[in-house]
């Protein structure tokens, strides 16, 4: 459905940076569903382990595979034209830069964005650009004002910061301080995203989402938690709950891969109608979980109990809790996340089975 009864965009030409990772992909194989006579480039360096397995799908549906790198400009330069770039490109983990050299991140993340930048004023293509949730910095999170249930930490219902309250997180919180490696370079990202705006008129939406989970994610202990706590229960090996007294009380909300299809579709139907904003899309306080909650929920989905070890301190960029408020996204367009947290696990559990044999070496 399009927004404000505008007749829906079409679109003849798509790129989609990152084009083999979990998001990537995925909304990949929407798109070309969506517009099975636009040309769909996937673009990927294959870096991630498992982004290959991606590769015979994409192809399979029609997609086109570029192996390219975003942090050079040759590789748009052999792109040509389009009309809309999706830039899910990242080097994702929060622990990026930590114990070693933080230039993958900084050339891919932050210098990427430029590259896709450059490749838009030269094209005129549109952008839709997916930021994270970690542009919020960490010392301001872990000072939310938070009270303890039995399972998880909860937000106050009094606060001193602007931009939280039991909804979760506004697009208004503070972002002045420091918010890991990853953060910062897609918070610098989101701003030269609006001076090219300014300057140059590019068009481009800004998503700041929260954690992205679904079938198809090859999840690691910093990025991709809700696959990996499912694939550890289904092979039988063990986790930790780290940081914060090692409880499993951290919570964070989960939005499923058809979700996040679902808001940015709206957002390609009207593009006018959200061009320049920066929203908060995410799973919100219904589809939220803390890491104990989560254990639970895969006890119940696959039967199994494992071991789970306890490690009370808190590490760098660890956060206590995140909870995507996308009232402001919901105002505009009528979108709420439609999948539950048992929806998401349930749906990587019945992924997970079938493709035991390959995952278990990647995911066990």
């Amino acid at each position: 459905m399009c927004v404000h009864n505008r007749e829906c965009m079409t679109y003849r030409d798509i790129i989609i940076t990152g084009g083999a990772g979990f998001v990537g992909a995925s909304l990949a194989l929407r798109l070309k569903k969506k517009y099975p006579s636009a040309r769909v480039r996937s673009v990927d360096n294959l870096t991630r382990k498992g982004s290959e397995l991606n590769v015979p799908r994409l192809e399979a549906a029609g997609v086109e595979f570029v192996q390219g790198d975003v942090r050079t400009a040759e590789t748009f330069k052999k792109l040509g034209e389009a009309d809309l770039v999706l830039d899910c490109a990242a080097e994702p983990s929060v622990l990026a830069g930590v114990g070693g050299s933080p230039l993958y991140a900084l050339e891919t993340n932050l210098w990427g964005t430029v590259n896709v930048l450059e490749f838009s004023r030269a094209t005129g293509a549109k952008i839709l650009f997916l930021s994270s949730s970690r542009v919020y910095p960490i010392q301001e999170l872990n000072a939310i004002e938070t009270q303890e249930s039995d399972t998880r930490f909860v937000i106050a219902p009094r606060q001193s910061i602007p931009g939280v309250s039991k909804r979760g997180i506004r697009e208004e919180f503070p972002i002045g301080e420091q918010r890991t490696l990853y953060g910062a370079t897609k918070l610098s990202s989101e701003m030269l995203i609006r001076e090219y705006a300014l300057l140059y008129g590019t068009e481009a939406i800004i998503n700041r989402c929260g954690v992205i989970a679904g079938p198809w994610q090859f999840g690691k202990v910093d990025q991709g938690v809700a696959v990996l706590w499912m694939a550890r229960h289904v092979f039988k090996k063990p986790l930790s709950y780290i940081g914060f007294g090692g409880q499993g009380k951290q919570v964070r909300d989960f939005m499923h891969i058809d979700d996040l299809w679902d808001a940015l579709e709206l957002q390609l139907n009207d593009f006018s109608a959200f061009m320049g904003a920066t929203f908060n899309v995410g799973g919100g306080e219904g589809s939220s979980a803390s890491l104990l909650e989560l254990t639970a929920l895969c006890q119940k989905i696959s039967g199994n109990v494992i071991e789970i070890a306890s490690e009370p301190e808190t590490r760098w960029g660890d956060i206590k809790l995140f909870i995507s408020d996308s009232a402001r996204f919901s105002a505009i367009s009528g979108w709420k996340p439609a999948r539950s947290m048992e929806d998401i696990m349930g749906d990587i559990h019945r992924w997970i089975l079938p493709n035991r044999k390959v995952l278990e070496e990647l995911l066990g």
